[in-house]
This record gives C-alpha cells, sequence and structure tokens, in this order.
C-alpha cells in the first residue's frame, strides 16, 4: 500500500510483518519466543520506540509491538476508533487474529491507558500492567475539552497537518522536540522520530487520537483493574508529571511505584536494559 512502506533504514525491519484485522492494515514487530508480551507505544510514536527493549526482552517472550491507528505505518482509523475503547477493541481484534494471549503488557504514556482498558474491558487478563510514565489520569481536567475540540479542528485541515510535517523534517525541530520530553534520544530513535514527523498522516492521527481521548471513564474504574500494576516514572519526565505516579499507586490497590532518576519521558528509549528488568521482574513462570 502506496505511503506504508517501510524506510530502507528502518531499525529490525526484519520482524515487520503487515497483517489485516480490524478493518485496518497494521504494521506490527514480532520477534522472539516464549509467552507473549505486548508493547503499546505512546501518542505521536511507533513501534520503533521499543527496539530497544525488544532486543533485550526476545530471549525470554514473544515480543509483539504494534503500531497504533494511523501512527507509524498501521493504517489511519476513523475518529470513533482513535478513542480509548475504540483503540482498546482494535487492539483486541489484532490480537484475536495473532492468536496472542499476553502474560505481560507494557504500555508507555498512552499506551499505558489502552493496557489498563484492555484489562478493564475483560479482552484479556494478564499477569500485570507495566507502565512507563504512563498517562492515565486526565491532564487538567478543565481545559481537556478545549484541547480536545481544539485537536479536532486541526486533525481535519489537511493544510495544517502538511505544515506541521513540514516543519519537522529538519533535524533540529525534531530535536528540540525530543529534548522538551526531558530525554536525551539517542540517535537511531531520532531518526525515526524526523520520519514520523515528516508523515502528513501520521500527524493528523496523533492530532485525531488526542482528539478522540478520554480518560474520565477510565479514571472511574481504576480500582476494578485485577492484573497487578508495576508504575514506572522517570524523574525528569516533563511531559507526564512523576506526580501522577504517585497519585496513582495511592488510587490503585496492589500497585507498585518505582522510580528513576535522570531519565524523560523516553527513558525507555535512554535505558531500555532498566525497563527490560523490570519487565523481567513482574513475570512469573506457570
Amino acid at each position: 500500500m502506496a505511503g506504508y512502506d517501510l524506510p530502507a533504514y528502518w531499525p529490525d525491519a526484519e520482524y515487520s510483518q503487515f497483517v489485516d484485522s480490524t478493518g485496518l492494515r497494521w504494521h506490527v514487530q514480532i520477534r522472539g519466543q516464549g509467552p507473549d508480551l505486548l508493547l503499546l507505544h505512546g501518542t505521536g510514536a511507533s513501534s520503533h520506540s521499543w527496539v530497544p527493549m525488544a532486543r533485550l526482552l526476545s530471549s525470554d517472550f514473544r515480543v509483539i509491538a504494534p503500531d497504533l491507528p494511523g501512527q507509524g505505518f498501521t493504517e489511519l482509523a476513523p475518529p470513533p476508533q482513535c478513542s480509548l475503547a475504540g483503540m482498546s477493541r482494535a487492539i483486541g481484534g489484532l490480537l484475536n487474529d495473532l492468536n496472542a494471549s499476553p502474560r505481560v503488557i507494557v504500555g508507555h504514556s498512552a499506551g499505558a491507558a489502552i493496557a489498563a482498558s484492555l484489562c478493564l474491558r475483560g479482552s484479556f487478563n494478564p499477569q500485570a500492567i507495566v507502565s512507563i510514565n504512563g498517562a492515565m489520569l486526565p491532564f487538567g481536567r478543565a481545559a481537556a475539552p478545549v484541547f480536545s475540540k481544539a485537536a479536532q479542528l486541526l486533525a481535519a485541515s489537511p493544510v495544517f497537518t502538511q505544515l506541521v510535517a513540514l516543519h519537522a523534517v529538519p533535524r533540529k525541530p525534531v530535536e528540540r522536540m525530543l529534548r522538551q520530553t526531558g530525554s536525551s534520544t539517542p540517535e537511531e530513535m531520532i531518526r525515526c522520530y524526523r520520519e514520523l514527523l515528516g508523515n502528513p498522516r501520521h500527524v493528523a492521527a496523533t492530532l485525531r487520537m488526542m482528539a478522540n481521548w478520554d480518560l474520565e471513564q477510565l479514571e472511574v474504574n481504576l480500582d476494578r483493574l485485577h492484573p497487578s500494576l508495576s508504575l514506572l516514572v522517570c524523574d525528569n519526565d516533563s511531559v507526564v508529571m512523576p506526580e501522577q505516579g504517585e497519585e496513582l499507586v495511592r488510587r490503585v490497590p496492589g500497585s507498585v511505584l518505582h522510580r528513576i532518576e535522570g531519565l524523560g519521558h523516553l527513558g525507555h528509549e535512554e535505558n531500555p536494559e532498566w525497563f527490560a528488568d523490570q519487565v523481567r521482574s513482574v513475570f512469573r513462570p506457570e
């Protein structure tokens, strides 16, 4: 499909598959053998964000890392499918088509909210959810409807998304954006973000996800979350404040908080070894 082909330099492209499921053509990277481990990236990223960790974890798990709808190299979904509930249903359908039953689900930022939603919907019952700088509580509750409406308008404007993409292609704006997350991003990752942010479809999908994102229903049901929840929080995160992890550990029964110094919102890209060890620590072989 034109516009969805991987660049020749895309990291670990030999593990990439294109899968037709839930009315979409998905890009998924699958590697390793063993119990299923699902990795869900955050808003505006793609499965590339997991490559450093996936390389380490493929000796212990079958690692499944999809691109969310419209992001990376997965086909753009209609707006209702870009909501939290819509993405959860779509991910559940994809996993069923892959005959996958994750024993551990790892979510970064908004991916952590999708992981929790999958379990609260009863789609899957993993042993554990690992949240990396998870965005699981509403941002600025009073302002959320305003930002949602603004994102809806911008996502509907092809001129705006083209302008954003054209601005993002040069290296300096992308590096500046990544630094603002509090992270020092490796070169391999910077190259991938430049590719993604230069793609108007990816930009439109990111805005569409923001426009349809509603965490209020998730928030009121978090106390019913059954799998153990491991909250991994980076002290330098300037996107999801570390205080959100502290609030979550107070509100979610049985959850555990681990903080690491010197890393930002993309900490799992900066120090994949520490995060891979945390994932291994929550898994209990049966």
